[in-house]
């Protein structure tokens, strides 16, 4: 499967092999170190092995692991680590003794991915060429420095893997159906395949989510609404018509087990799911994560109703040390009276629900617009909806083991804003909730 990603390992001027020695004076005697990490070319959402041998017993080491985003924007994360009595080491089973993580983490070096150097906040965002560019990360092994800043010496060995976001076994068509654009994936396969459509609120086209879910079994739209081919370069007025075009491209897709199909959002892509599912049929599974409850910013139009867009509030905006901005107490309160209208009506919709939200998300109160949906669903005899909340996870919740991005570039507002939430606590909620996704879609869709 992953035999062409092997091949672009071994290209010229790469290295040939994915384990190196290299011997000191001090290591004569013995055999040089060798990292492995496997496997070699897979899926972003696959756990790795990584274990090292030929270290001196009980040896302190340091594993660093480099990755270079679709941007060039590098990222970098380490851990220190004591070899075994054989001079072994295995993350799946040794604790890091410090560094960016501690303890058995053994995908921390992947989870606690940063921004390295001085740059400005970093766009949140995954690869936007998922089928043809991986996510390339080197991991090599160093003595560990005599101080806890200290300069990392020559690496004793080193490993490099690639993270696809996508299978060579996966089709895309490139949609220009009507007005709908984006990218349809589907597995390989005659099917018929449980269908979603899947939207990020932050312009542009998104395969990243969208073709890991085709990899786990689903026909998947990913459906951008701005920013994109020719659709408005900005967010302005929205109408539904344009949402439910792409349900019934899916939904009568050949391969698509239809009538029913399932919507996945982040952010202003959460928000817009929750209306498809008040207003359209055929909506029986909604991910709602980190979204609000009322329509926010621009109006959509549904049918002869508009709801309005509730408004940001730009005095309540302040200015932080880290060159981005804290917007979370911006977005006017959804059960103010004077917004009333802007609201989604929620319990008109038979979907089952999946709320998402990090408790420290910083872009809005998405966990105070989660409890008042469940509130209001209950309040309407309504029971289809679970509710999953992480402490200390901030706003962007991508797939498990994505990088840490500590800010974003609002589309709206167009000023980078804090995405909040705390690093561990952040991958756990994107290792956790990535398993929930994929149960409840699979139980709501087939």
């Amino acid at each position: 499967m992953w035999r062409a990603a092997g091949a672009a390992l071994r290209t010229p001027g790469a290295p040939r092999q994915l384990r190196r020695g290299l011997p000191t004076p001090s290591r004569s005697s013995q055999k040089a170190a060798t990292l492995v990490v496997t496997p070699k070319a897979g899926l972003a959402d696959e756990l790795l092995d990584i274990k090292a041998e030929g270290l001196r017993p009980g040896e302190r080491v340091t594993l660093r692991a480099s990755a270079a985003s679709h941007r060039g924007r590098l990222f970098r994360s380490l851990a220190h680590f004591e070899a075994d009595a054989r001079g072994g080491l295995d993350l799946a089973r040794d604790p890091a003794l410090g560094g960016d993580f501690e303890g058995v983490e053994p995908m921390g070096l992947l989870w606690s991915l940063t921004p390295a150097g001085s740059g400005g906040p970093c766009l949140g965002r995954m690869p936007r060429g998922v089928l043809k560019n991986p996510l390339k990360v080197e991991v090599t092994v160093h003595r560990a420095p005599q101080q806890p800043e200290g300069p990392l010496g020559p690496a004793l060995a080193s490993a490099r893997v690639q993270r696809w976001f996508s299978s060579p076994e996966l089709s895309r068509v490139r949609l220009q159906t009507g007005r709908v654009r984006g990218s349809f994936l589907l597995p390989p396969g005659d099917g018929p395949f449980p269908g979603l459509i899947d939207m990020f609120g932050d312009g542009g086209l998104n395969e990243s989510r969208a073709s890991l879910l085709a990899c786990r079994g689903f026909a998947a739209l990913a459906l951008p609404f701005f920013g994109y081919e020719d659709l408005p370069p900005i967010m302005k007025d929205l109408n539904l018509d344009y949402f439910e075009e792409a349900a019934k491209f899916v939904q009568s897709h050949p391969k698509v087990k239809g009538p029913n199909i399932g919507v996945i959002g982040s952010g202003k892509g959460a928000e817009l799911a929750l209306s498809m599912a008040s207003f359209l049929p055929n909506i029986a599974a909604v991910v709602s994560i980190n979204g609000c409850i009322s329509n926010t910013a621009t109006s959509l139009t549904c049918g002869g109703l508009i709801l309005p867009g509730l408004p940001f509030n730009l005095d309540k905006i302040s200015a932080t040390n880290s060159r981005a901005y804290d917007i979370k107490e911006a977005l006017e309160d959804p059960l103010d009276p004077a917004y009333r209208e802007s609201r989604i009506p929620l319990e008109k919709a038979s979907a089952h629900f999946l709320f998402i939200v990090g408790e420290d998300d910083r872009h809005w109160k998405s966990s105070v617009y989660a409890d008042i949906a469940v509130h209001h669903l209950t309040e309407h005899g309504k029971t289809n909806f679970t509710l999953l909340s992480y402490p200390n996870a901030g706003h962007r919740i991508d797939p498990p083991y994505s990088p840490f991005f500590s800010a974003a570039l609002d589309p709206v507002l167009g000023v980078p804003v804090l995405g909040g939430g705390q690093l561990k606590a952040h991958a756990v909620a994107q290792i956790e909730s990535w398993k929930k996704i994929l149960e409840f879609l699979h139980l709501h869709l087939g």
